[in-house]
């Protein structure tokens, strides 16, 4: 275990019941006495959330059990990408290295163990950029832990050398991707449209910091180190998110039990493929419609 432990930074916003069970899920992990949290609570966007970020910021008032508690109100609406961004990188550049929640994410009793490990073990090793909390519900066999090409966004870890290569301009990113012939491999075989949401984020449909930190990593070459059995669980694909779905198709059995994290840097083709597997096991006909429809809003505009 390292001395010193990585801060933990937590995003909420207006989901109090939310935010207190991401809270609470953290507090059972056995470093969390000994953590520093830092929360970042964003501004109001209109007067129709003023009364839902009121009582989320009277709830982390009350918050306790870890080695320090700061709260971070902004006076203005940032929005999640900004709030984000702006959050990991001023708490990187003060502590080299941070843990990073949003208030969505229910994390197992080894999450943080499991986080400040990993952190440190691989602190010095320039291939990895990020430690990943989340893995999918996958049912093909992998390692306890293993390595994928780029980096993620539910319940991850990174140092500040790593954090550096975030690139938020998504034009730059996607023209590198295709002039290097790389959407297919980003895609995960064509499995999943990484590349769509890209484009979608350069048209201003969604704000996806997400997908401009993973195409970032991936076009270095960096890593991200992935558990096995998934500690964390996003509980906000309820529809209560600002970028949720009804889908429950990443709903995960939190993994109860330590993990040893040994798994050497280098691109797991045993994890990859378990991914590309797991994704295109979604319905094809509902893949075709999505992209249909894709096509007439597209038109349509």
């Amino acid at each position: 275990m390292p001395e010193v432990l990585a801060p933990i930074i937590l995003f909420v916003y207006n989901r109090q019941d939310h935010t207190r069970r991401t809270v609470e899920s953290l507090k059972q992990n056995m470093l969390s006495s000994e953590s520093e949290l830092y929360i970042y609570s964003d501004y109001p966007k209109n007067e129709a959330a003023s009364a839902a970020v009121r009582e989320v910021r009277e709830y982390i008032k009350t918050v306790n059990g870890f080695k320090k508690v700061e709260i971070i109100y902004q006076e203005k609406n940032l929005g999640l990408a900004k709030s984000i961004v702006s959050g990991v990188t001023e708490i990187v550049q003060r502590f080299g290295k941070v843990i990073v929640l949003e208030d969505d994410l229910v994390t197992s009793p080894y999450f943080l163990t499991y986080m400040n490990d990993a952190l440190d073990i691989y602190e010095n090793d320039d291939q990895v950029a990020c430690i990943h909390g989340y893995t999918y519900p996958i049912k093909n066999p992998v390692p306890e832990t293993f390595f994928l090409k780029g980096a993620d966004c539910w319940g991850w870890g990174t140092w500040k050398r790593a954090w550096e290569l975030y690139e938020p301009d998504g034009q730059i990113l996607l023209d590198k991707l295709v002039e290097r012939k790389l959407e297919y491999e980003f895609n995960f075989d064509g499995s999943y449209p990484y590349i769509q949401m890209l484009r979608d984020q350069i048209a201003g449909l969604n704000d996806s910091w997400a997908i401009r930190w993973y195409a970032s990593a991936f076009l270095k070459n960096k890593l991200t180190l992935y558990p096995g059995k998934s500690l964390v669980q996003n509980i906000g694909n309820d529809g209560t998110g600002t970028h949720s779905s009804e889908s429950s198709r990443f709903k995960v059995d939190l993994n109860m039990s330590r993990i040893s994290v040994r798994a050497g840097a280098r691109p797991s083709s045993q994890g990859y493929e378990a991914f590309v597997h797991y994704l295109k096991s979604f319905s094809p006909k509902k893949s075709k419609l999505s992209k249909l429809l894709r096509k007439l809003t597209n038109l349509f505009r």
